[in-house]
């Protein structure tokens, strides 16, 4: 059972300042995940979290979890602008991109930046655009399938991303005879994993490689990123990950393999982005329609344009109708917006309580990717984002689209200009 952090009353109170659909975030559970976080791997001094921006590109949000201590993974010019004037500075930023322009490694080299290369051909790049710094990262891509027990299963060899190993021990060597002081190693293996081991094999595979590159090279690695894929329960039978007992199986790989081999003062990284933010969003939904055709369905003002995750990857996001969070599941519906396409369904079969017109629909779990993956299409606008702060008060953190923002990239605005809507 999932359980909405905001109740039917105080949505209908804040919907009276900010009309839905609109996402909204829960601030004490965004700086109590980002405490957690950070005991479960506070036996390593070097421990950061550096948030993936890409999941939730708020800087509201970005501010709170720079106040717990987390930097930032950025991946493009305008996140690094963001971070900029957000006050995070030299190490507080990682930049890990791919088939990088020339002007985004310029500009993380002016912050000072933590680089992470993604392909070998990068370093000759980064080299003619900026030069090459005294610390960069690599990142490493195994090749292969990747699996963890029955449910876990990627495929490496398949992304675009990452050094092979052979590349990454040359890199090492190539870097080092340009001046490279502090090396980091940094990969990702699979995505929204739900299971304690996922860390630890990750970090078991990375802290092998580091042991042996370092024999081949002679690098000192200073880093080893884990980076993202510790995923969240997105139905309410799935049980949860238990991020103090992943801390402690990547304490036990770290104190196996690195400690003996004279590297125990390396310092761990993270790039977590779904598992800090996911759960602490909700988009909030009004239900303005009911169709009896073939199926049963509600249409609510919210559409793929708001959460797109459901229409491009068939993503689960359980729904809690808003005061009727304890009646009984006994109507089937399809939950639809208004866009032009036929996949843009946030639930297909979906067992709910029955529902009005006018009812508020919860839909979980869009802290992280949700309003990020927003777009126009059919010229829908996107909507608000709302701060649900410690003290029951609401704050907005981004207003909702207006047609004037639609408009205002067009050469020909001037013809618009009187216009009424």
């Amino acid at each position: 059972m999932k359980t909405p952090f905001v109740t039917l009353e105080q949505v209908e109170e804040l919907v009276k300042e900010y009309p839905t659909p609109f996402h909204l975030y829960d601030e004490k559970g965004i700086r109590e995940n980002a405490r957690k976080l950070k005991e479960a791997f506070s036996w390593n001094k070097g421990f950061r979290e550096y948030f993936a921006v890409k999941a939730t590109p708020n800087p509201f949000l970005l501010k709170i979890l720079q106040e717990e201590g987390c930097g930032t993974d950025c991946s493009s010019m305008t996140e690094l602008m963001m971070s900029e004037a957000l006050g995070f500075q030299n190490k507080d930023i990682m930049f890990s991109s791919n088939v990088t322009p020339e002007e985004e490694y310029v500009k993380a080299k002016e912050l000072g930046a933590f680089i992470n290369l993604d392909d070998f051909t990068h370093i000759e790049f980064l080299e003619r655009t900026c030069g090459i710094p005294e610390t960069i990262f690599c990142r490493y891509n195994p090749g292969g399938f990747f699996k963890l027990g029955t449910d876990i299963m990627d495929n490496p060899g398949d992304a675009k991303y990452g050094f092979t190993k052979e590349q990454l021990i040359e890199g090492f060597k190539i870097l080092k005879s340009k001046g490279v002081k502090n090396f980091g190693i940094h990969s990702f293996l699979a995505s929204n994993t739900v299971t304690n081991e996922y860390y630890p094999m990750l970090a078991k595979v990375l802290f092998e490689l580091a042991v042996e590159v370092k024999e081949k090279t002679g690098a000192d690695i200073k880093y080893i990123n884990l980076s993202g894929g510790v995923g969240i329960p997105y139905k309410p039978d799935q049980e949860g990950n238990d991020i103090m007992e992943i801390g402690i199986g990547v304490k036990k790989a770290f104190e196996e393999i690195l400690v003996p081999n004279g590297m125990g003062d390396v310092s761990i990284f993270t790039e977590l982005g779904r598992f800090m933010l996911a759960p602490y969003g909700c988009l909030v939904t009004k239900v303005i329609h009911q169709k009896h055709i073939y199926k049963e369905y509600i249409g609510v003002d919210a559409c793929a344009v708001n959460l797109m995750r459901p229409a491009i990857y068939g993503a689960y996001h359980h729904i809690s109708v808003l005061g009727k969070e304890d009646a009984a599941c006994d109507f089937k519906y399809d939950v639809t917006g208004s866009l032009c396409e036929n996949n843009d369904k946030f639930a297909i079969d979906r067992m709910l309580p029955k529902i009005n017109i006018g009812d508020y629909l919860v839909i979980h779990d869009t802290g992280a990717h949700g309003f990020a993956m927003g777009y126009n299409y059919n010229g829908k606008l996107k909507s608000a984002e709302v701060l649900l702060k410690e003290d029951g008060s609401a704050q907005l953190i981004r207003r909702k689209e207006t047609p004037e923002d639609y408009f205002a990239t067009f050469d020909f605005c001037d013809i618009l200009k009187d216009v009424k809507y």
